[in-house]
């Protein structure tokens, strides 16, 4: 496991940080679709992901989930990390994106870390950072795009996250993560391909323009 945190984060982390995170993280596995953590879960760790891609949904009092933002290797979860140091109840849903390997990390090691290292203690500032930007982006699209490009962006996102232009998902699926309908979803994917942008084949979409 020392050899997968090093090319996670062995840029980040001094070796004494890596080899006290593989003594005492807890390596762990979800499968594609899998529900890592879950609205209104107590959380007592946080994860440090090696493998794969997870994304984070809000879910209004409809059940309507929607997309706030992925994680890939070399990112941790700044909600899951406030919850940690909160003692909080989750107010997300993470989900595997993909096959996915994480460490999940004791919420005692998070507060000993930040005090014992400064290269921790930038990590975790810089993820709450990334988090706030990635979520106030997505604020921006749901305030001033139209579907059509709010759907594109998130097309690309999730491309380059899964590192294939060829997207194994259903309309509905996608309908899902945007809080919108599958009929609106059919009807501007359509419209996309017939731009130029995407091809539609059954059961997975080609994205072009990344």
């Amino acid at each position: 496991m020392l050899q997968e945190l090093k090319e996670a984060y062995g840029f980040i982390f001094e070796e004494e940080l890596l080899k006290e995170i593989e003594h005492t993280g807890v390596l762990k596995f979800a499968r594609e679709g899998e529900i890592i953590m879950d609205i209104n879960d107590y959380i007592s760790s946080m994860p440090l992901l090696l493998e794969g891609a997870i994304k984070i949904l809000r879910e209004d009092k409809e059940g309507n989930e929607l997309l706030l933002y992925f994680l890939e290797r070399g990112d941790t979860c700044a909600l899951t990390l406030s919850c940690c140091l909160g003692q909080t109840k989750s107010e997300v849903r993470a989900v595997a994106e993909r096959d996915t390997r994480f460490i999940m990390i004791p919420v005692s090691k998070i507060e000993e870390w930040t005090a014992k290292y400064k290269s921790w203690r930038n990590f975790v500032f810089e993820s709450y950072h990334s988090r706030l930007t990635e979520m106030l982006e997505t604020i921006d699209t749901l305030a001033f795009m139209n579907m059509d490009k709010r759907l594109l962006r998130y097309l690309q996102d999730k491309a380059k996250i899964n590192q294939s232009e060829e997207l194994q998902v259903t309309h509905q699926q996608v309908a899902y993560d945007l809080n919108t309908s599958r009929v609106v979803v059919s009807r501007l994917l359509k419209k996309l391909e017939m731009e130029g942008k995407i091809l539609l084949q059954r059961n997975s979409i080609v994205v072009h323009e990344l």
